[in-house]
């Protein structure tokens, strides 16, 4: 009997990098700040390239899920772009009821997130999650909450069909290329 090793995949063992603050889809601001978001995203990029999960991870991101941040080689920006290429409507998760979180007295008021948020369109989802005395995840859960209230309905026009796994890979390739082409122009 041969034993096979099991590794773990480098977004689960290179967390600096994947569960760094710049990789949020916020705006940075100043070229320092630019700079170091570039080397962060090449660098998770690279990990996720060589990533034998990456196909499954980039279907499961863009068919299955809404997660936030960097996943399977994109931002969350160039997973929503690539949903709008293929006409996937993904809903987003109610991470409070799975999570069993679903009483009225909730630690964390929806609302302060919202308006803290808003009144600090700059500030770090980390630092925003800091000053409330939560997580970073309960912070992005908030957002993504809101960002689904706001959602227009889903249309007659989407993909009744998922996509298959090529199709995705397809997307994600023209998206990523589109993508560095205009860093490159903007460089």
């Amino acid at each position: 009997m041969s034993t096979t090793a099991i590794t773990a995949p480098a977004c689960a063992t290179m967390p600096k990098v994947f569960q760094h603050p710049l990789l949020e889809d916020g705006t940075v601001t100043g070229a320092e700040a630019r700079k170091q978001q570039n080397l962060l995203i090449r660098r998770a990029e690279r990990a996720c390239a060589a990533c034998p999960l990456m196909a499954d991870c980039l279907y499961t991101a863009v068919v299955d899920h809404d997660v936030a941040g960097f996943v399977a080689g994109t931002t969350q920006r160039q997973r929503a772009e690539i949903r709008a290429r293929l006409g996937v409507r993904v809903a987003a998760q109610d991470l409070d009821t799975l999570a069993g979180v679903t009483t009225p007295n909730r630690q964390i008021d929806h609302e302060e997130v919202i308006r803290l948020r808003n009144a600090n369109p700059y500030e770090s989802l980390d630092s925003i999650a800091r000053r409330l005395g939560c997580s970073l995840s309960t912070v992005k859960r908030h957002l993504r909450k809101a960002r689904a209230a706001d959602a227009p309905e889903p249309t007659a026009t989407l993909q009744s069909v998922r996509p298959s796994v090529e199709q995705v890979l397809q997307a994600h390739r023209d998206v990523v290329e589109r993508s560095n082409r205009r860093e490159r122009s903007a460089a």
